[in-house]
């Protein structure tokens, strides 16, 4: 998949930008850029496309996205509502891979550096005691500048390097060349089915997006996400559910199969059954035990 190549604004003096930023929404563009990531989710949850991964994302994540990993994030339908008072904030940590310079990544002691950043490729879920070292170096590194933030940024990587605390999101590549045309049409449907997956939309109603015949449509989207429009909408749906059922009680599993998209509760179970490993009951159940025994 080609996405939206995004420049990011540092200053030139550094390879590497450290922020703390609040929004209304994460922004809804599917982009990737030279820079690798640490993305820790202060507020705000939804819906977040990884390379060719779909998965809910909610407050306390923190990922590490590797160098040209196409990713977005797409906040809940409450974000969108105009509410100032609901916002999602993030700290973000960019860097080039070199960011230590060309000549220190040639020499041997390197070597450990060059496994993560191509591991990072396909992005991780950081966890346990590695996230809670790297999550406090982040913090830090928001108010400081110059060479006491590549100290900090050098002492993230180094927890990185030899952690087993890290879970592999995607199973995509990295995007290696830029094509404004495809730039366009990919935003273009991802934009459309996000807004409108609760809909029956139509395999002629998302080529005419993508300006494609039904059948060029469906030999275009199954090349760039090695998935057919169709299972790429029931995941999308279902990570939708997924959200619905720990959200509270006052879903019902008929309601969100309707709310999400489905026809029927038999194809909603069904799909869910194949995609989480269990039932929409079950699932509720499993995060109700957890956030009792937290």
């Amino acid at each position: 998949m080609k996405p939206h190549f995004h420049l990011v604004p540092r200053n030139t003096e550094y390879p590497y930008l450290c922020r703390q930023h609040t929004l209304p929404n994460f922004g809804s563009v599917w982009h990737y850029h030279p820079e690798l990531e640490l993305h820790y989710i202060i507020r705000g949850e939804g819906v977040r496309f990884v390379g060719d991964n779909i998965s809910n994302f909610e407050e306390g994540e923190l990922l590490f996205l590797g160098a040209g990993l196409p990713h977005m994030w797409r906040c809940s339908d409450k974000y969108f509502a105009g509410d100032p008072q609901v916002t999602a904030e993030a700290i973000v940590v960019q860097f080039l891979s070199d960011f230590m310079g060309k000549e220190f990544m040639m020499k041997k002691e390197s070597a450990a550096l060059h496994r993560l950043f191509d591991r990072a490729r396909y992005g991780f879920v950081i966890h346990g005691a590695t996230k809670r070292k790297v999550l406090a170096l982040m913090k830090q590194s928001v108010g400081v500048e110059g060479f006491d933030r590549l100290v900090l940024i050098m002492n993230m990587v180094h927890a990185l390097v030899s952690s087993k605390e890290m879970t592999q999101i995607a199973s995509g590549v990295a995007v290696d060349n830029i094509n404004m045309q495809e730039i366009n049409r990919i935003n273009s449907i991802y934009s459309y089915m996000l807004n409108h997956y609760k809909e029956d939309i139509s395999l002629q109603e998302i080529a005419s997006v993508a300006h494609l015949t039904v059948t060029s449509f469906c030999r275009y989207f199954k090349t760039m996400t090695k998935k057919s429009f169709t299972d790429f909408l029931v995941e999308i749906r279902i990570s939708h559910a997924k959200r619905m059922l720990i959200e509270g009680g006052s879903y019902t599993t008929e309601s969100i199969c309707y709310e999400c998209g489905f026809n029927n509760r038999s194809n909603f179970f069904r799909h869910f059954r194949k995609l989480v490993g269990c039932t929409p009951v079950e699932y509720r159940q499993r995060y109700l035990s957890l956030e009792e025994i937290m």
